[in-house]
């Protein structure tokens, strides 16, 4: 699997983050829905990786600078074909790693609470994800469950 840098333009990524999003809204009402765009994802402090075998497309996700010393994960997502084989882990790794080249000392994502993201926040919390309280502009929302990473703590996963 190829995960690299996207610049969002490519048909395959834009069709991703289309049913990503409409995905979102189908689980939670519109003012919680906190899924970017590609305007948004295209905004300066974000990176932005997609994963590949050849060029088939099978998932991505960002990163997206909060301050100096915290990033959120954004718009993780796995394409309906390539799911249960381990790409949302190996994107999720490959962002932990950047977020701690880049000295992040927490890693913060918001997630669902219902039973379609059961899978996404079990992940979360094999990687050392523990649920937190609302964290940068976001509200208390009963649609929302938030999730933080201590990268500082050496007994987080490698």
């Amino acid at each position: 699997m190829d995960i690299r840098i996207d610049d969002l333009r490519g048909a395959a990524t834009i069709a991703l983050l289309e049913a990503h999003r409409q995905n979102m809204f189908e689980h939670s009402p519109p003012e919680s829905v906190h899924a970017l765009d590609l305007d948004g994802l295209r905004q300066p402090g974000i990176t932005f990786w997609s994963a590949w075998e050849g060029d088939v497309l099978m998932g991505c996700g960002a990163l997206k600078e909060l301050n100096a010393e915290q990033a959120e994960l954004k718009s993780m997502r796995t394409a309906d074909g390539h799911l249960r084989k381990g790409v949302a882990a190996k994107i999720l790794q490959h962002i932990i790693a950047v977020a701690r080249n880049r000295h992040y000392k927490q890693l913060y994502l918001e997630t669902g609470p219902v039973a379609a993201f059961a899978a996404a926040r079990a992940l979360y919390a094999r990687y050392g994800f523990r649920e937190c309280g609302p964290f940068a502009d976001y509200p208390e929302d009963p649609y929302s469950v938030f999730m933080v990473l201590d990268l500082t703590d050496a007994q987080a996963l490698e």
